[in-house]
């Protein structure tokens, strides 16, 4: 019995129809429901579980712009927050625009009812979260600019040192006024720019305590807001020990400097995957109402 010669163009093109329909399959059936989500929670703000694992009840969305800002990439619509975080970003960038008259980059907040995001970031899950560039705008940002907005990065990592002509007494200025005001818990920045900061020698340091060293953020800083008082469902995280934390920069200089011995491990035992936490049943009761 003789069977008939497949093409191979036939057969190539064939298996790349199967795999995009099969793609596609997978990211219908296993669509994120807290992305599928258009709008909040209509009811009294709550900001509901921990920062990186949550919901948000409530939630208000910040102007496209306002005094001192502008909302980029508009259409991921990760611009929804507690209303404590809308009045911080609006106080925020009237009280920057005293410094600067240029305006601040707001990027990712919280989704309509916060939770989860598929990719991006493991935070940002309760409405207290925001990115803030640290790329200024002279001028208002054409649509196009504001959909596709280009970041500088101002951070050399491998030589653990900041860009002098791209970071200025502004960008000093910022993270000063973010982490002097009350409302904010910690910020998170490249540990390359604390060193900056650290070593300008201020004579006031004391606001260098809630500025936290993380990876990335080599372009942003990540504020993250307080709980706010009345919420009691949500989880503040641990106080940031005393000091500046200016000595804790050697063991993150030691991590981009020195290279690091690559394990010898199979494919298979780094993709272990994480267990998915389980989220504050008033969650659900988000999602399905």
């Amino acid at each position: 019995m003789r069977f008939k010669r497949v093409n191979r163009y036939s057969l190539y093109y064939g298996l790349q129809w199967l795999s995009a329909a099969l793609l596609l399959f997978s990211s219908i059936t296993f669509a994120n429901p807290w992305e599928q989500v258009n709008s909040p929670f209509d009811g009294v703000a709550a900001a509901v579980g921990s920062y990186a694992n949550g919901c948000l009840a409530g939630g208000k969305a910040l102007p496209s712009s306002g005094p001192g800002f502008e909302v980029i990439r508009p259409e991921r619509r990760r611009y929804f927050g507690h209303p404590t975080l809308i009045s911080f970003i609006e106080d925020y960038s009237s009280h920057f625009r005293q410094y600067s008259k240029s305006n601040l980059l707001i990027a990712d907040m919280s989704m309509p009812r916060g939770g989860n995001f598929t990719h991006g970031h493991s935070s940002h899950q309760i409405g207290l979260d925001v990115d803030i560039w640290f790329k200024l705008a002279e001028q208002a940002l054409t649509v196009m600019q504001l959909a596709q907005p280009e970041p500088f990065d101002i951070v050399h990592t491998k030589q653990f040192r900041l860009d002098s002509k791209l970071w200025q007494a502004q960008h000093t200025r910022m993270v000063q006024l973010a982490a002097e005001d009350s409302r904010v818990a910690r910020i998170f920045i490249s540990p390359v720019i604390k060193q900056h900061l650290c070593d300008m020698d201020l004579a006031n340091d004391a606001w260098l305590n809630k500025v936290r060293p993380w990876w990335g953020h080599t372009y942003h800083m990540h504020v993250r807001l307080h709980c706010p008082e009345d919420d009691v469902d949500c989880i503040e995280q641990a106080p940031i020990p005393k000091g500046n934390g200016c000595n804790e920069l050697s063991w993150w200089k030691q991590q981009y400097t020195q290279p690091k011995l690559k394990p010898k491990t199979k494919a298979a035992d780094k993709a272990i995957k994480k267990k998915s936490k389980a989220k504050p049943k008033q969650c659900a009761q988000l999602l399905s109402s």
